[in-house]
């Protein structure tokens, strides 16, 4: 990440209006407005567009054996305001490659070597502590973070209840009222909201590093309270499990760390409508630049994935199934159509404990150099538990075979040992060239940004539980535009090529199908954020629906640009996306037919081939009907995005020289 700084300004009086030990401080818009007050505690409050969104509400940590502790009767020795204009240039960009960073920071300086430090920007307001104390490590017994909101907001509510915040963070979200949320309700982050006014706030946090996930608990009131997972002390496999943990041990505090740091930011987007919800970059703003300028190898892409489709291929003369033979056909698959990647997921190795070693069935030097010589590159599964024990052992086993990226999976706990455990892969990985997909995780938090190789995330209800659920449908779908992938890159996997309607549709973990259309299908390709994005289905599927396979395998997974024509959570959307000189456009609808006129005033260029990808007529019945057209457009036109029920809508803008 560069970043190139424009105005600074450092003084105090800008921006800000001091009485006593009460402090304002106003977006670069000016249409929010934050005040803080430094009394017997540090609260916060937040106004948009005369709206007040949050109330007081205080902010403070408990730090082991400190006098003056962060937050509790105050004493502010300086307040510096910054105002800043500048840019941040993504090295793996997911929504926009240069991206403007405009904000007014006030740092209070606190008796008691310790910071608070806000930033007001034009979609968003953040805080977080800094320490400089002579003590190191120190134990962080808590932190406060209550958000008082307003009267009459909903928010989509995370379905997870676990009380030991063991979670592979994958749940259907339900709108609900803030009044009837209960302790018993641990909401992981994102979390959306909507106020009576309808400005939408996404509570997030960003720059996580050496301490443990923030998670939300209502209490059938309007304040939303924060709690982490404690330090685990000791932990072991369930009787009967390679993968699933119970926790023996656990301490009092949340973490231990150093001294001298700065703590994760806390983070409220807060956006006029759902459509700059989708524009919205704060989290990956906030956090900490690359480690590294060496990126170039970091290559983006997309990857053919054997687990969804169970490794059904057919029409071959070899026994499908973990083998040469089959992972060789994938490789055929990916080279024909550009794919640079593909998976070999759980089963390749000869244990889920032991993935230092193959099964006998499957030759990997023969995989990597039949691989190499058609383009494609070979990523690996590994259980998480395995790879925590002997890190640096297995990566290097995978480099000296020429592996291109790792997908960890099941760690399902989101404690500080687990945050620094992600990092370690990333730094790890990134010493040795590989890339990182992280399955069975928690959300993203800004890990991508300090390691680019970081390609993605999963915790999210994605589409591997089409093969046993029906909550996997169009109104999921149009939820976590606005949820999940709020955080950053999400692996939700698409590319279903058979597909149901709500009448038709059956579970089949076989043979799985997706609930919507085929377009649905394509759309997504464009929807959804992910530097690393999955083909989910056979590679047998793909070639009987060869318009299908050609059209979503053009479709980039890094943008240099994102502009939302239209949204709203849960019922529609339309993107569109630019990609070097050309733009996408896709739409989703839940399960309402549509048509929605949008104008072509987003280009650049004066005329552009449309290639479209769009519901077929009786796709409303047949979900897998699609059409394919190709149309001459100019910029300023309007076209009609028409959607069947569950459907969705696809194209390829190219400029015609």
């Amino acid at each position: 990440m560069k970043q190139k700084i424009f105005i600074l300004l450092c003084t105090i009086g800008i921006c800000i209006s001091v009485h006593a030990k009460k402090y304002i401080v106003h977006s670069p818009d000016n249409k929010i407005k934050v005040s803080i007050t430094a009394d017997k505690q540090l609260i916060w409050s937040i106004d948009y567009n005369r709206e007040r969104i949050l109330t007081p509400s205080a902010i403070q940590m408990n730090i082991e054996g400190l006098k003056i502790q962060p937050g509790i009767n105050p004493v502010v020795i300086n307040a510096k305001v910054d105002k800043i204009n500048a840019e941040q240039i993504a090295v793996v960009p997911v929504k926009q490659k240069t991206i403007r960073d405009q904000y007014t920071q006030l740092t209070l300086i606190c008796k008691g070597d310790y910071n608070i430090i806000f930033r007001v920007y034009n979609n968003g307001a953040a805080y977080r502590f800094e320490t400089v104390l002579k003590q190191s490590p120190i134990i962080v017994n808590s932190e406060t973070v209550e958000l008082n909101l307003i009267d009459g907001c909903k928010a989509y509510w995370p379905r997870e209840k676990n009380q030991e915040y063991i979670t592979h963070c994958e749940a259907i979200f339900d709108e609900l009222k803030l009044e009837s949320l209960t302790k018993e309700m641990k909401g992981y982050l994102p979390i959306y909201l909507s106020t009576p006014k309808g400005t939408k706030i996404v509570i997030m946090e960003s720059d996580l590093s050496d301490y443990p996930n923030l998670f939300l608990t209502g209490n059938r009131n309007n304040t939303l309270s924060g709690e982490f997972p404690p330090v685990v002390l000791k932990s072991a496999l369930k009787e009967g499990t390679d993968r699933d943990e119970v926790l023996l041990e656990k301490a009092s505090y949340i973490a231990e760390t150093e001294g001298t740091r700065a703590f994760s930011w806390r983070v409220l987007m807060i956006n006029e409508d759902d459509k700059a919800v989708i524009e919205n970059n704060l989290v990956y703003q906030l956090a900490s630049p690359s480690v590294t300028q060496d990126t170039e190898w970091i290559k983006p892409g997309k990857i053919s994935w054997d687990w969804w489709s169970t490794l059904n291929v057919y029409g071959v003369d070899f026994k499908a199934g973990v083998n040469t033979d089959t992972y060789k056909y994938f490789i055929d698959f990916a080279s024909k159509y550009g794919i640079e990647y593909i998976l070999l997921d759980e089963g390749w190795s000869a244990g889920t404990w032991n993935i230092k070693e193959a099964i006998p069935e499957l030759n990997i030097p023969e995989l990597v150099r039949y691989g190499k010589e058609r383009n494609v590159g070979l990523v690996l599964w590994t259980l998480w538990n395995p790879l925590d024990k002997d890190l640096e052992g297995i990566l290097d086993i995978y480099e000296k075979w020429g592996i291109k990226g790792i997908k960890v999976d099941f760690m399902q706990r989101s404690d500080q040992y687990m945050v620094n455990f992600y990092e370690r892969v990333g730094k790890a990985a990134m010493d040795r060239k590989l890339l990182v997909d992280f399955h069975g995780s928690f959300k993203p938090s800004g890990l991508q940004k300090r390691y680019p190789n970081v390609m993605t995330f999963e915790g999210v209800l994605g589409l591997e539980h089409d093969k046993d659920s029906r909550d996997i449908n169009p109104v999921h779908d149009l939820i976590l535009p606005f949820t999940r992938m709020v955080a950053g890159p999400m692996d939700y996997t698409p590319g279903a090529v058979n597909n149901a309607t709500a009448e038709d549709f059956y579970i089949n973990f076989v043979h799985p199908i997706s609930l919507g259309t085929r377009a649905h299908q394509a759309a997504l390709y464009v929807v959804y954020e992910s530097s690393l994005q999955m083909l989910a289905d056979s590679p047998s599927n793909y070639y009987k629906a060869p318009e299908f396979a050609s059209f979503i395998s053009r479709i980039p997974t890094t943008w240099d640009d994102t502009k939302a024509i239209t949204a709203k959570i849960g019922e529609q959307l339309v993107i569109a996306r630019k990609n070097g000189k050309n733009w996408y456009l896709a739409g989703l609808t839940d399960w309402n037919a549509r048509s929605i006129e949008v104008k072509l005033d987003f280009l650049e260029a004066d005329k552009y081939k449309m290639e479209v990808f769009k519901d077929g007529v009786n796709a409303d019945v047949y979900a897998s009907d699609f059409r394919t057209e190709e149309v001459i457009v100019s910029k300023g036109d309007s076209i009609n995005v028409t959607m069947a029920k569950g459907g969705g809508w696809a194209a390829i803008l190219t400029p015609v020289e």
